[in-house]
């Protein structure tokens, strides 16, 4: 069987070409900002984002009637359990109307049903960040009505967690790992015995990511929102302009690092070590979720690359 994967992100589109578990074809499709801009919305991209795929596809030498299926990141839509999903009409419809939020991996089923449907061959998802298998303890917050959501990075934590799992030389279902996404966004994840059960994610809770704020003294954000900033500033805010880059200036973690150790500059060591701080909290956190009973931890995402963050 050969299958067809495509993993849209921020500024870029991944795909790849497998054929059953060999992957023939790797590929990442840089998009400058000044391409994108002009898209009203994340979902407007999808022609766009279609056609540099079946263009790159066909300079590779591949056809659409050559693959046996497409398979897409999957997005934000209703809480599900981890597994790999069929698209359907439902969930193009949740899509083009994101009730459950618009973030660029809503793209990767879109695009998927788009192609498949071309050629007659069936779309698919796995592990979409709104997998859900929370203990129904992990579900409470501070205050009736703000239930904690499930929200993270799913695709690359299952992925791991099974490599992970492999090395160590047990079935994943048999496993207590806590999992830590080190990219843009991070999230600090409890899996026991095969299911997620408890995960801070930057989204909401938690360490500070690059660019995103995570768990901020709550009565400082009320007053912040009651200081004449609109909903959607806010947002930004807190989104797309708060963690490591509101201290440093930049959503790049090499230059921080490069300016912590090579420059001694002061202020991106005091973020390069707050992140790592912060982190190990989550971590300690989840180390309770699993009552202290930790088979491994598993590092994962761009950060993870460095050896002095991960120490």
């Amino acid at each position: 069987m050969k299958i067809l994967v495509i993993n849209p992100g921020g500024t870029s589109t991944k795909i790849a070409v497998f054929d059953e578990d060999k992957e023939e074809l790797k590929v990442n499709l840089d998009h400058e900002a000044e391409e994108l801009a002009h898209y009203k919305s994340i979902t407007d991209q999808m022609p766009f984002r279609k056609e540099v795929i079946l263009k790159t596809l066909t300079e590779k030498g591949y056809k659409l009637e050559d693959f046996d299926a497409v398979c897409g990141r999957g997005g934000m839509l209703k809480h599900i359990p981890s597994g790999t999903y069929a698209v359907n009409d439902s969930v193009i419809e949740d899509i083009k109307n994101h009730p459950y939020g618009e973030h660029v991996s809503n793209l990767g089923p879109y695009i998927a049903k788009e192609l498949g449907d071309e050629v007659g061959i069936p779309s698919f998802f796995v592990d979409p960040v709104c997998t859900d298998e929370l203990e129904e303890l992990a579900r409470y917050s501070g205050m009736k009505g703000f239930e904690r959501q499930s929200f993270f990075h799913a695709l690359n934590q299952k992925a791991v967690a099974r490599r992970a799992s492999k090395q160590i030389g047990k079935a994943y279902e048999e496993l207590n790992l806590i999992v830590v996404h080190l990219g843009g966004g991070v999230s600090v994840a409890a899996h026991h015995k095969g299911k997620v059960v408890d995960v801070n994610n930057v989204k909401d809770e938690g360490a500070m990511g690059m660019d995103r704020a995570g768990g901020v003294p709550v009565c400082q954000l009320i007053d912040y929102c009651f200081s004449g900033v609109t909903h959607k500033e806010a947002r930004k805010k807190f989104g797309d302009q708060g963690g490591v880059f509101s201290y440093t200036g930049t959503k790049d973690f090499r230059t921080v690092e490069n300016k912590a150790f090579d420059e001694n500059d002061e202020v991106c060591m005091g973020a390069f070590k707050a992140i790592a701080y912060q982190l190990a909290k989550d971590i300690g956190a989840m180390s309770a979720v699993l009552r202290y009973n930790v088979d491994a931890i598993v590092y994962t995402g761009g950060m993870a690359h460095s050896e002095r963050f991960c120490n």
